[in-house]
C-alpha cells in the first residue's frame, strides 16, 4: 500500500511571499496542464501506425515511394525509432509516410534499408526447384538416347 501511494504521489513546491487561494489555484492549474501533456505524449502511438493515426499527430508529413518488401523496412525503422505509415498504391508498391521532423532518422533508416535490400539481392540463391530442373536437363543431355546394339553371331569353331 505504501509503495502504491509513493508511486502515485506528486510533490509540488511553491515559492511565494504570500500564499493565497489564487496563487494555489494557478499552481495546481499549471500542474494539471503538465500532467495532461505528459499523459497525451505517452498515449501518442510510436513506430508503425495507420495513416489516419499519423495524420492525427498534427505535424506535417513527407512521403517516399517503396517497392518490394515492406517488412524489411519495418525491421530497420524500429531500430531508428521513427513514426511512419504505409499506404499501398499497387502490388508490392507502397507509399511511406513519415513526420517531417524525423527526416534525418528516416534518411538514415532508408540508407540502411537500401543496403539490406542490395545485400539480399546479391546473396539471393536460386530456388531449389530451379536447381533441380537444371540438373535434370544436364543429366538428360549427357545420357545417350539410344543404345546401339550390335547383333551378330559368333563364329562357332568346328
Amino acid at each position: 500500500m505504501q509503495e502504491q501511494i509513493t508511486r502515485e504521489s506528486v510533490a509540488v513546491t511553491l515559492k511565494a511571499t504570500k500564499l493565497t487561494a489564487k496563487v494555489l489555484a494557478k499552481a495546481l492549474g499549471a500542474l494539471a496542464k503538465k500532467i495532461h501533456k505528459e499523459y497525451v505524449k505517452s498515449k501518442t502511438p510510436k513506430g508503425m501506425q495507420s495513416v489516419k493515426k499519423l495524420m492525427n499527430h498534427n505535424v506535417p508529413t513527407n512521403t517516399i515511394p517503396i517497392e518490394g518488401d515492406k517488412g524489411l523496412f519495418e525491421k530497420v525503422a524500429r531500430k531508428w525509432n521513427v513514426d511512419y505509415a504505409f499506404h499501398k498504391t499497387d502490388k508490392d508498391k507502397y507509399l511511406l509516410l513519415f513526420k517531417s521532423g524525423q527526416t534525418d532518422s528516416i534518411t538514415a533508416a532508408f540508407a540502411e534499408y537500401s543496403s539490406e535490400v542490395m545485400k539480399r539481392a546479391k546473396d539471393k540463391r536460386p530456388p531449389v526447384m530451379e536447381v533441380m530442373k537444371k540438373a535434370a536437363e544436364r543429366a538428360e543431355m549427357e545420357r545417350p538416347k539410344h543404345k546401339e546394339r550390335t547383333r551378330g553371331r559368333e563364329a562357332v569353331r568346328e
